[in-house]
């Protein structure tokens, strides 16, 4: 199924040989219910490691609620976005890597029977592992090794993190088994992944129009009720909230970057009236557009 290329992020990692990168990230101030990561896919597979603040990722469909300490995993291909649950700072560490990291290993019958279902997405780890559990004791040490590794870029370090991480996927490998959802589960998840990314990509190619829930629900073969149910449980936010806040980001990658007057913004957005998208602009991005374009000069 081919998915939107609106909300696919190129991720490009550094080393073709040694497909796998550590990616820093820091929120700044941040009020409860801010975006900290923007709803997004990729091919690879990421986890994610919360160092600072309290967050609620949504992981397709999966609301995962996290603290400093934890651990999230996202498969390869899978929606993904956060926001903060609290004022502050969320600062959190995401290492991404593509499943040819083992490509020699995809003849080792160990390999192909426990390993490479998790790498290769067919099964899923679980959406977070707590620091309040036994992980911490059991696999922090290796994960922070890895970490380590890659920010420090010693001679020989891809070696030495290919084998960590080979190791962890086993180690979570072990801790997963027996506790995996059938067949039938997991073919109707992905099917739901797949259809929405269909739905997001056409609403951000619309998002100027005048959407309703009742057209997104026939797009999705759905009705409203159950559209607007599962919308909120794959995204954190209501469809009506989703257009919004698409609205309020192409409206500010054009406060910033074009000589259009807000009014024309505003148009251009799909809020034909100004004071409505005002409001609308300062609801999600906390300064009016006026204000906004004024700090760009």
């Amino acid at each position: 199924m081919r998915h939107p290329n609106e909300l696919w992020e190129d991720t490009r990692l550094e080393q073709k040989s040694y497909p796998i990168q550590l990616f820093r990230n820091a929120s700044g101030n941040r009020q409860a219910g801010d975006n900290i990561l923007y709803l997004h896919w990729h091919e690879h597979m990421e986890w994610i490691v919360l160092r600072q603040g309290k967050a609620v990722f949504y992981i397709d469909s999966r609301q995962v609620e996290a603290n400093a300490g934890d651990v999230l995993f996202v498969p390869g291909g899978s929606l993904h976005v956060g926001y903060a649950l609290e004022e502050g700072e969320v600062v959190y560490d995401s290492l991404v890597f593509n499943a040819a990291l083992f490509n020699e290993w995809v003849h080792d019958p160990v390999y192909a029977q426990l390993a490479a279902p998790y790498v290769e997405g067919s099964l899923p780890f679980p959406a977070v592992l707590s620091a309040a559990d036994d992980w911490e004791v059991r696999y922090q040490p290796a994960l922070e090794d890895i970490v380590e590794e890659l920010t420090r870029k010693e001679a020989g370090y891809q070696l030495i993190v290919k084998a960590k991480l080979y190791a962890l996927i086993v180690m979570l490998a072990r801790y997963c088994s027996g506790s995996q959802p059938s067949a039938r589960q997991t073919e109707a998840y992905f099917m739901n992944r797949d259809r929405f990314k269909q739905l997001i990509g056409w609403i951000e190619q619309h998002f100027a129009e005048k959407l309703t829930v009742r057209q997104a629900a026939e797009l999705m073969r759905l009705d409203p009720f159950h559209f607007c149910k599962q919308f909120k449980k794959m995204t954190g936010r209501t469809f009506i909230e989703y257009v919004n806040v698409c609205r309020a980001n192409e409206a500010e990658r054009l406060l910033l970057g074009s000589e259009a007057t807000v009014g024309e913004i505003a148009l251009r957005v799909g809020c034909d009236n100004a004071n409505y998208f005002t409001k609308l602009y300062k609801q999600y991005k906390g300064i009016t557009p006026s204000a906004a374009r004024r700090r760009s000069r």
